[in-house]
């Protein structure tokens, strides 16, 4: 499977885990494994499948190592939104949007593997599929910032060919 892959099915883990209680995040994140397959027709007749989650035990250790890592820095990641979102708070963001941020400012701050504009642009990327029209670009100004200020008076983190 490959990282985008599983990065978008770390995303929709995020995004479900939301819709539950602190205490049921453990549950739910395992639960996301037995989901049945999903597909839709596209408009010309050929089927597009949505959600599918057979996937090797490795991947999906991945996947509950990531989601739960994420979700155990919530306040922190929210808290560090909230410093950059001019006038957009978390409470007052869309979930897929929200989702998104969290998820690309945790692989910027915790995950050494992934660099800084590849977070960045698969955030775009995720936002582009899941969000309206005006994600991507709103996801792009506050993950951009985000590392602007991270980087203080350092050469700009994100001057190397992200999308901001």
């Amino acid at each position: 499977m490959t990282r985008r892959e599983l990065r978008e099915h770390c995303f929709k883990m995020l995004f479900c885990a939301d819709f539950y209680p602190a205490e049921e995040t453990k549950q739910q994140l395992d639960r996301y494994f037995e989901a049945p397959e999903e597909d839709e027709a596209t408009p010309e007749g050929e089927i597009q499948i949505l959600h599918q989650v057979d996937m090797e035990e490795k991947d999906q250790a991945y996947l509950t190592g990531k989601a739960g890592g994420a979700l155990e820095k919530l306040a922190e990641l929210d808290a560090r939104i909230n410093q950059v979102a001019e006038g957009w708070k978390t409470r007052r963001m869309g979930k897929v949007e929200l989702t998104i941020l969290r998820l690309a400012l945790y692989e910027i701050l915790y995950d050494a593997e992934i660099p800084q504009k590849v977070a960045i642009n698969e955030a775009v990327e995720l936002a582009k599929k899941f969000g309206g029209d005006d994600s991507p670009s709103f996801i792009n100004g506050v993950l951009a910032k985000l590392v602007r200020d991270d980087a203080g008076p350092q050469e700009d983190k994100a001057s190397d060919g992200a999308s901001v």
